[in-house]
């Protein structure tokens, strides 16, 4: 179950299903990308991700893989189930093309090694194809698309006439028109022309009844005239009588090639699946590719453990301006089931919040996701989403009530296998009781061993996840010397939100700070002072502990170097002495 309806949108995963539908070589791909939706079922996950993964070393290794003719004919093959109907020519001349495309696909699965792509293989082995479809295409259709003289007798007769009365035709004509030239009724430079299909001689206006026949055309200035001379008049009947029975006998070959293909229909509406779905897995995986995206490790329980995750979106906007995202270390599991994550505003804590909700939804809809392979992930049967802004004036509600409606709808539907993820916990009215139903609904969702993220800048909430089991206190990370966030994600500890240290940075005034620590009372501000000194004395031991480090490396590679150069001194001596 996800929740709410518009979920993708607020978690920006439609931006994903948008790329990857752009990656897909034709509609039936693109469709199978419309239809990829969230699955809890770890056999069908495990199975996608396999595919997927597989997909992408042939994009990074194979060369070879056909991606010419990807043709949707799937509306032409239930046009034809009805008996009396057929395909056209062109449509036959998609079929094939398309048919080739899929052949090329089967063919490579089959010429891999047994242990290479084992389920992209598996998947191609069950596909029947059929090469009396492509013996019967090529019987009447030209590498060209079109249908071949030789396709019947009757056809072969015909057009070989066409050609005949053609031939006689022009024969006709050209005599004509000299004859003309030499009379002055035309310019010596004139030459055949066409009109409504028939081979006319471009008279002057002035000449055109010396020269019997039909006009069928005049030019644009009105001086020339266009006329099938009447000596012609019948053999072009009888031509266009021709071309007339050519089209019935084609008509008649189409119907007989659509009879004889009838009965493999559903078998190759099976083959254009099959060739949607490699597309559409294809495209996946070079999504994969362009985010620097694997395949985690599955739990059997819910939770995850990711290493060095990003935002997928975020990383291909700062790529496009060659810049570098901050990875996240996130984990959840039966121990600590809820992270509440605090910190300075734009320090990052809606982000992390963000790509934890997005990032599982795309391993469930079977998308590899941008974290490293040490990474795990469980599964969950639902995910719910509080974020942003849901206030309705046709429904009349505030902010506030919109996130009670959220809560109320996350008490009684989520369970100990449900992920929920919360941004501004508890905001949108009165602080202080704000808070206290906040902390209320933080126990009850405890209570119920649901997993989830949650920020705050809420001080009762981070005291109550230091004391509650099953939560635990996160912060988003700030450089109090630079007063600028880090956009790392430390556990352990709730995070200062830096109010008044901003404050006093954009240049508010010192006694409008002062007035306001005042108000606020000093065990808040004491506690907001330690959280600070907490996290700068942290920094400073962190820098330490690198630079003893970095200065125990530099000893013995300095100690290493000694041992050598007396090593090779005493066996130059020994040397000496022998």
């Amino acid at each position: 179950m996800i929740y709410p309806s518009n979920f993708e949108t607020k978690i920006g995963f439609d931006h994903i299903r948008e790329k990857i539908k752009d990656n897909c070589l034709f509609a039936l791909g693109q469709l199978k990308a419309d239809e990829m939706q969230f699955s809890h079922k770890a056999e069908e996950i495990r199975l996608n991700l396999a595919l997927t993964s597989e997909f992408r070393l042939i994009c990074q290794y194979e060369d070879n893989f056909p991606v010419s003719h990807y043709i949707d004919i799937t509306a032409y093959l239930k046009k034809v189930r009805i008996e009396g109907t057929h395909f056209t020519e062109e449509e036959v001349f998609n079929m094939q093309r398309s048919l080739e495309a899929i052949k090329s696909v089967i063919r490579f699965f089959k010429n891999t090694a047994e242990n290479k792509y084992p389920n992209l293989k598996k998947l191609a082995g069950s596909i029947p194809y059929y090469n009396y479809i492509d013996d019967r295409i090529a019987s009447i259709l030209s590498k060209f698309g079109k249908i071949k003289d030789n396709a019947s007798p009757e056809l072969q007769k015909i057009r070989k006439d066409i050609q005949q009365h053609g031939t006689a035709v022009s024969r006709k004509l050209q005599h004509l028109l000299k004859k003309a030239i030499d009379d002055g009724y035309v310019d010596k430079d004139t030459s055949l022309s066409v009109r409504n299909g028939r081979q006319v001689i471009p008279v002057q206006v002035s000449h055109k009844r010396r020269l019997g026949g039909i006009i069928h055309d005049e030019s644009a200035s009105g001086r020339t005239a266009f006329i099938e001379p009447t000596e012609v008049v019948e053999l072009n009947n009888a031509i266009r009588e021709l071309e007339y029975a050519e089209s019935r006998e084609i008509i008649k070959i189409l119907t007989c090639f659509t009879d004889d293909i009838r009965p493999y229909i559903e078998d190759l509406l099976r083959s254009y699946e099959f060739l949607g779905t490699i597309d559409f897995i294809r495209s996946k995986a070079l999504f994969a590719l362009s985010i620097n995206a694997v395949e985690p490790a599955l739990a059997e329980e819910a939770g995850f453990d990711w290493q060095q995750a990003v935002h997928p979106l975020l990383y291909l906007h700062h790529k496009a301006e060659n810049k570098a995202v901050i990875p996240l270390d996130i984990r959840l599991d039966s121990k600590n089931r809820i992270l509440l994550i605090s910190g300075p505003n734009a320090g990052g804590k809606s982000v992390c919040l963000k790509t934890a909700g997005l990032l599982q939804y795309m391993l469930q809809c079977g998308m590899l996701i941008p974290v490293t392979e040490s990474s795990e992930a469980g599964l969950f049967k639902d995910i719910f989403i509080d974020i942003g802004d849901e206030q309705s004036i046709e429904n009349d509600l505030s902010t506030y009530s919109s996130h009670l409606l959220s809560m109320k709808y996350f008490l009684r539907n989520a369970g100990p296998e449900t992920l929920v993820l919360i941004d501004e916990f508890g905001t949108g009215t009165e602080p202080l009781i704000g808070g206290a139903i906040a902390e209320a609904l933080l126990n009850a969702m405890n209570n119920k061993g649901i997993f989830a993220l949650i920020t705050t800048h809420y001080t009762n909430l981070k005291h109550f996840a230091a004391a509650a089991e099953g939560i635990i206190n996160g912060a988003m990370l700030f450089d109090t010397g630079q007063m600028q966030p880090l956009f790392r994600l430390e556990t352990g500890k709730p995070g200062s939100s830096f109010a008044i240290d901003i404050a006093r940075k954009i240049g508010l005034p010192e006694e409008i700070l002062k007035d306001a620590a005042e108000k606020v009372g000093e065990d808040h501000v004491n506690f907001d002072r330690h959280l600070r000194e907490i996290i700068r004395d942290k920094r400073y031991w962190e820098s330490k502990r690198d630079k003893i480090r970095s200065a125990e490396k530099k000893n013995v590679r300095h100690c290493r170097q000694v041992f050598r150069r007396a090593g090779a001194g005493a066996e130059t001596e020994e040397g000496n002495t022998g």
